[in-house]
């Protein structure tokens, strides 16, 4: 037998016993975190016999790399190995090195070794890791194998002084945020990724690769040390990730090979090897799967993961750029830092319990907050068990919850936040009994807490002009409705009861109906939540399953619902109870047999139909007074509206509308006769530009009317940004016809006095500038206030696709200065990514502005990395 048959013969037996150690562990996680290393142990010592026999001098390194560079190895996982060679050695002019290293590679092999392999000089790693943060946080967890210790000493040193801790932590933060984007921002995948998917181990290697970037520690006992983690959260930490090591190395197992998601065929076998069975429940006695009690347990910890994540994170950014974390006092118990939440103090919920849901509600009412500190997230993580029966009964409790209930704004973000800092389940304990529970159809992809979460976010769209292009029916209706709490109600509870037995729709009403009880809901409201609970499948199943020609259905279908104001807040309610199943199951067809319902109802109700344009309508008619006021010709209105969608009519008010139809309506009328004219050809109609006084009392409105092009709005805002005007607000829009509508609200310095010449300028000038073709102006350097210099903002970027995945909402929150919307659009424009809604939000210092983007490059993930890098880097220059 050969030495190389003598070591895979050694190497596959040790490695088997080591598995079987891992299979026979049963549920516990105390033995896996060893039994992962002694595998890598049992790796390395391979590899330096295989190095030994291959004849590699002294002055090359052997070194692991990547997840193998940690020290720990799961069973199927790539063995990934650097072949550090010292400078000017090259194996393309060496063909015996080159022979050996082949050698060397294909014996890994023959051993069983799934190695992953790279040949470099020091000189090499460096210039690749400046280029790829992905080689930058495979090289940062190195580690000597074998070989010349000097070598790897100095590509160490080397290594740490090439690292920018800040820059390294961006580029990691912003990839964990595509990844999770990837998976959908939740951890409750009903088939989740334990490696990749949120509150998977990468969250947490993620926490020690910036950590160890910034010389914070290389394992959470250090992370205690440095004082970044509690000695309590280190110890969450490190038994969340055991638990998660262990499903892995058991996913391993059970596949043969190398799979990290727990999909439906393992989760089984997967429980069962943790000694799970299917068992009745004790309250209700319906089955409980063995897979269901494994992922119950895999979400909560998924979930502490998360929690944990970000406040680690918090806290290492904070010690990165501390000077960009002062505080703002809030009231007596709350600052703002950042824009976030921070408590006055670490007992804060202990001393004052009513605190704890008052959080929420500041983070809805208060501008310019967009999360916790990782210190108000550590005091609420203390402070779960202050949530008792007594704090949920207490009345000041549930007149908070209401009015977080209530607030016109930000209502799915505050709910959100609270289930996933575990308030939201331990104030409303009936919603806590189905955080984590899966749903075994094919019909679902979230676990219930997720799916109503998605719900009510779906219901907030409709009454969200910047969402009116996705279902603008939906949006036609929440237009004229006066009470959307009622809905946010309802749809909260409209799934609570699953999973115990009977119909969870009834079930559900009762329960919603003692809320509405103790909560003061009155009871009219109170009936209508109860109703929409109770039948919220309802309509569903009529549009999809009966026959709507037959009057007999439509008849019995009115009569159940009983009123138009319950039809409407139903139709609401279902359109986004499918559309928050699963991104596959709305389609067009569906939406169309909900609306036919709708329309059939309605008239079989009796009484005149409500309007579902009736605010969009009473826009339009006071427009139309306005235009007879200026004379405007009978029916001239038409050629424009008529390429205008519902979106337009709900971001311009009725003032707005008259204005552009009285600038525009002459032209496009004459383009429309000349397109029907035999004799004449139309023409395109040509860039048209129209300034005023602001009707808002301060600067100037601008309407530019143009064909859409995708650097249209990076032009504009050069030419705004060159002429010394600040944008404070944009509404971007494109009409049916492929014309840019755009309207931007501009100051200066100059107005009011010089409003005159000023007006002039821009019409002319702008419309010149859109008429010329060439590349986009340079920016200038916009100056910031002193007290921008004194109090820096650190920069946010946020991407993330709509409901259809087909546009995209950018979101991005930095530091004011003049010519800082040009900036953004420029790379917006380098990118190809049109604007087709831009709202400017200045908050005293600090500017919260979203864009609805579309462009091919946002398909790609690398691209969407780049994009959000070349924002950070432009909002921080």
């Amino acid at each position: 037998m050969s030495d190389v048959q003598a070591l895979r013969a050694h190497y596959l037996h040790e490695k088997s016993l080591l598995l079987q150690a891992v299979r026979d562990s049963g549920a516990s996680t105390r033995g896996v975190r060893k039994a992962l290393q002694d595998l890598s142990q049992l790796s390395d010592a391979t590899l330096r016999s295989l190095w030994a026999l291959s004849g590699f001098t002294a002055s090359f390194a052997l070194l692991a790399v990547g997840g193998f560079g940690r020290g720990e190895l799961f069973p199927h996982s790539d063995i990934d190995v650097l072949l550090l060679l010292p400078e000017g050695v090259s194996p393309e002019l060496d063909p015996a090195l080159k022979a050996r290293i082949e050698g060397f590679i294909g014996n890994c092999w023959d051993t069983g070794l799934e190695i992953g392999s790279s040949v470099r000089t020091l000189e090499e790693c460096i210039a690749e890791a400046a280029k790829d943060v992905t080689v930058q946080t495979s090289l940062i967890e190195s580690r000597l194998v074998t070989g010349d210790a000097r070598l790897f000493a100095e590509f160490s040193a080397r290594l740490s002084t090439a690292f920018d801790p800040r820059t390294f932590f961006m580029a990691k933060t912003l990839e964990m945020r595509q990844r999770h984007n990837k998976f959908e921002n939740t951890p409750y995948a009903l088939e989740p990724n334990c490696k990749e998917s949120p509150g998977g181990l990468r969250d947490l290697q993620t926490i020690l690769w910036v950590a160890k970037a910034a010389k914070l520690g290389k394992s959470w006992d250090d992370l205690v040390r440095s004082g970044i983690a509690t000695p309590h959260e280190a110890k969450q930490l490190k038994r969340n990730e055991s638990l998660l090591c262990l499903i892995r190395a058991r996913l391993h197992l059970i596949a043969h090979r190398r799979e990290d998601r727990l999909v439906f065929d393992l989760q089984t076998a997967v429980a069962e090897s943790f000694g799970y069975q299917t068992v009745s429940d004790d309250e209700t006695g319906l089955p409980v799967r063995s897979s269901e009690a494994l992922m119950r347990r895999y979400y909560w910890a998924a979930k502490a993961v998360c929690q944990l994540n970000q406040i680690m994170l918090l806290n290492i950014e904070e010690r990165l750029n501390p000077s960009t974390h002062t505080l703002r006092p809030i009231n007596e118990r709350f600052f703002e830092k950042a824009g976030m939440i921070e408590v006055s103090s670490d007992d804060l919920y202990h001393r004052h319990p009513h605190a704890i849901l008052e959080t929420f509600l500041l983070y809805q009412t208060t501008a310019g907050l967009h999360g916790l500190s990782a210190r108000t997230l550590r005091a609420l993580y203390s402070a779960r068990g202050l949530m008792t029966a007594k704090f949920r009964s207490d009345p000041v409790n549930r007149a908070t919850f209401l009015a977080i209930l209530q607030q016109p704004a930000g209502i799915t973000h505050a709910l959100r936040l609270m289930n996933d800092t575990s308030v939201l389940g331990r104030y409303l304990w009936v919603f806590r009994r189905i955080v984590g529970q899966m749903q075994h159809d094919l019909f679902h992809v979230y676990t219930v807490d997720q799916h109503i979460l998605m719900v009510l976010r779906n219901v907030r769209r409709f009454f969200m002009a910047e969402h009116a292009h996705e279902y603008p029916a939906c949006s036609q209706l929440g237009a004229g409705w006066d009470k959307p709490w009622i809905l946010f109600v309802a749809a909260l509870f409209h799934d609570i009861a699953k999973g115990r037995g009977g119909d969870h729709s009834d079930l559900g009403a009762l329960e919603v109906r003692r809320f509405c009880s103790q909560h003061g809901i009155n009871r009219e409201d109170s009936k209508l939540i109860e109703f929409l609970v109770n039948e919220h499948l309802t309509m569903s199943r009529v549009a999809q399953k009966a026959d709507l020609s037959d009057p007999d259905v439509i008849a019995d279908f009115a009569k159940r619902v009983g009123n138009e104001r319950y039809l409407t807040a139903l139709y609401l309610l279902t359109v986004a109870d499918i559309r928050g199943t699963s991104p596959k199951v709305w389609n067009a067809w569906k939406g169309k047999l909900l609306e036919d319902l709708y329309r059939y109802t309605i008239r079989t109700l009796g009484g005149r139909a409500p309007d579902p344009g009736a605010e969009i309508e009473a826009r339009k008619r006071e427009a139309l007074v306005m235009l007879a006021l200026h004379a405007q010709p009978f029916e001239s209105h038409k050629a424009l509206w008529s390429t205008l969608d519902v979106g337009y009519f709900m971001r311009h008010d009725a003032a707005d509308i008259a204005w552009h139809t009285r600038q525009l309506s002459r032209h496009i009328s004459l383009n429309a006769a000349q397109a029907a004219s035999n004799t004449a050809e139309a023409k395109p109609v040509k860039p048209i530009v129209r300034a005023r006084l602001s009707p808002v009392g301060e600067g100037l409105q601008v309407m530019v009317y143009t064909p859409d092009q995708p650097d249209l709005f990076a032009r504009i805002c050069g030419f705004f940004d060159q002429a010394g005007f600040s944008i404070v607000d944009a509404k971007v829009h494109t009409a049916g016809n492929g014309y840019a509508l755009d309207t931007f609200q501009v100051v200066t310095a100059m107005l009011p006095e010089h409003y005159r010449e000023l007006t002039s300028m821009v019409e002319n000038d702008l419309d010149h500038t859109l008429a010329q073709q060439g590349p986009l102006p340079t920016p200038s350097r916009g100056r910031v206030s002193r007290r921008v210099k004194s109090f820096p903002i650190a920069p946010r970027v946020d991407l993330r696709p709509d409901e259809k995945a087909q546009r995209w909402l950018l979101s991005i929150s930095a530091s004011d200065r003049a010519g800082l919307l040009y900036l953004v659009a420029r790379v917006l424009a380098k990118h190809n990514l049109s604007v087709q809604l831009a709202k400017v939000t200045t908050l005293g210092e600090r500017v919260e502005d979203s864009f609805l983007v579309q462009g091919p490059e946002l398909q790609y993930n690398r691209k969407q990395i780049e994009i959000e890098t070349e924002l950070l880097q432009a909002l921080a220059a």
